[in-house]
């Protein structure tokens, strides 16, 4: 990407101030600028959720078959469309980080035009497939009654794919500049007129599933509105019209960021569709009931995603954070926020857990009256729980990965743990030992500490100074002997 072709002084010089190891005082400090990121994220990413949440109770009363139904739908969305829009989105996030933190200020600008235009190319055949997926479900063994409601629903949320390939690039650049309150109080308002939206199309309307589809669409609206809104009196008040560098479509620099958004699309996938994958099968589980699986599996996933809300917060601080000191030329402190966000990672993990251990029953009984859905519920709710010991230090780390602008390590772990130790496990558990959900669930705990445990190694194995060498030239910048004996000389 390009930049300006000249090194800092004012990196370098902040670069000679740099300490060797860091004071208690000095990593309290790093929490704070981490959670300064993270905590309004974790308040973004909780009215997100209960946009989610507040779905998923109109389905449950809808009926078994439409929360069945429902619960396939959006594992369907998030496998096909929500997974690669957020992982394409991702690509920027290294360039934006690193250009923030070296003050290159209309490089984030054309890094955020050409995702959006890669987003949106995106959603034209991910859209065909949304409005062509009945056939495919039934194909798969799916109950085609669960089927029909699933479709119906994916019909009527297609330009929510569109809706989401302007969200997520605009996000990511703000969030790049430690610019969050519009975040907070976009998804706010959304959530604010979802219940509304949702109660008027349901009840009032009559349009059952097809209501809740469109209620999930017309809450995105809301938001992309709002943003934009911001974003463009934002831009013209602070007077920042060095942003607007104009489109540039036929020039080498779109290779830079798709190399970094394919690999961040497949690494996201890969997590993402394991979630999903355990949906379909567990509609073809021979011990328990199509309708009853699935619906308990959307049930338990609900769970997962409101907990992962904080892990994943915690990721994307810990990726602008990185990003941003490596783009600054301090690797001492980007190794320090990297250090300081596994140990607050860690310590998420276990307050999940204990949350998740707790819960047991009470979880079932919120989404249905239904006694099975209830006791599958209860009966797996403390391995969910175990799943997120090492779902945290691993999203953890997938955060720091892009931080570094080397999304293809997190492909290759997440590959290898996902689908080389958990999908064969828990279908063995799951199919041949016949423990049904219980042992779909098993799979993903061995997945997740497998993955936990690679993440660790990579980590320990970066060389930060490397890392810097890296992101000056991913930003443009120059990089001479002199600056890396300085830095070596201070990381050690």
């Amino acid at each position: 990407m390009a930049a300006s072709p000249t090194s800092s002084p004012l990196l370098l010089a902040e670069q000679d101030s740099e300490p060797s190891h860091l004071s208690l005082s000095e990593v309290m400090l790093e929490i704070k600028m981490i959670y300064a990121i993270a905590f309004p994220m974790i308040i973004t990413g909780l009215l997100t959720y209960g946009k989610s949440l507040i779905s998923m109770l109109f389905l449950g009363k809808l009926g078994k078959e439409e929360l069945a139904g429902g619960s396939l739908a959006v594992g369907i969305a998030n496998i096909t469309g929500y997974s690669v829009i957020s992982g394409l989105a991702l690509g920027m996030e290294s360039i934006s980080s690193q250009a923030f933190g070296a003050k290159q200020l209309p490089l984030m600008y054309q890094t955020l035009q050409r995702t959006v235009v890669i987003l949106l190319s995106a959603c034209i055949p991910l859209s065909i497939m949304w409005l062509n997926i009945e056939p495919v479900l039934v194909f798969c063994k799916q109950d085609p009654a669960v089927s029909a409601i699933a479709a119906t629903y994916l019909n009527f949320c297609v330009p929510d794919l569109f809706f989401q390939s302007l969200i997520n690039p605009v996000k990511i650049y703000l969030r790049s500049q430690n610019i969050t309150l519009p975040l907070i109080s976009g998804a706010g308002f959304s959530l604010f007129l979802h219940a509304p939206i949702n109660y008027f199309l349901v009840e009032k309307l009559s349009l059952g599933v097809k209501g809740v589809a469109l209620g999930v669409a017309m809450a995105d609206f809301v938001l992309l509105v709002t943003l934009v809104v911001y974003l463009w009196f934002w831009r013209r008040n602070v007077q920042m019209k060095c942003l607007w560098a104009g489109w540039s479509f036929f020039d080498r620099e779109w290779r830079s960021i798709l190399r970094l958004s394919l690999p961040s699309c497949f690494s996201v996938c890969l997590e993402w569709w394991w979630y999903e994958i355990m949906i379909l099968l567990s509609g073809v589980l021979p011990n328990d009931a199509a309708a009853e699986a699935v619906a308990t599996m959307g049930v338990l996933i609900q769970a997962t995603s409101l907990v992962y809300i904080f892990p994943a917060a915690l990721s994307l601080a810990a990726s602008t954070r990185v990003g941003n000191e490596l783009g600054a030329g301090r690797p001492g402190r980007a190794r320090a926020s990297s250090a300081v966000s596994f140990l607050c990672a860690g310590l998420t993990g276990l307050a999940a857990a204990t949350f998740m251990v707790t819960l047991g029953g009470a979880w079932g009984r919120a989404f249905t009256e239904d006694g099975a859905i209830v006791g599958l519920t209860a009966a797996i709710m403390p391995v969910v729980g175990m799943c997120e010991l090492g779902n945290c230090p691993q999203t953890a780390g997938c955060g720091v990965l892009r931080g570094t602008a080397r999304p293809t390590v997190g492909v290759h772990i997440n590959l290898g743990s996902f689908y080389g130790v958990g999908l064969p496990l828990a279908v063995f558990l799951g199919f041949v030992m016949k423990m049904g959900l219980l042992g779909l669930w098993l799979g993903l705990l061995g997945a997740q500490i497998v993955c936990a445990i690679l993440m660790v190694w990579a980590l320990t194995k970066t060389d930060w100074v490397v890392e810097t060498h890296r992101a000056k030239e991913l930003i443009g910048l120059q990089f001479n002997h002199q600056d890396e004996q300085h830095q070596r000389k201070m990381l050690c």
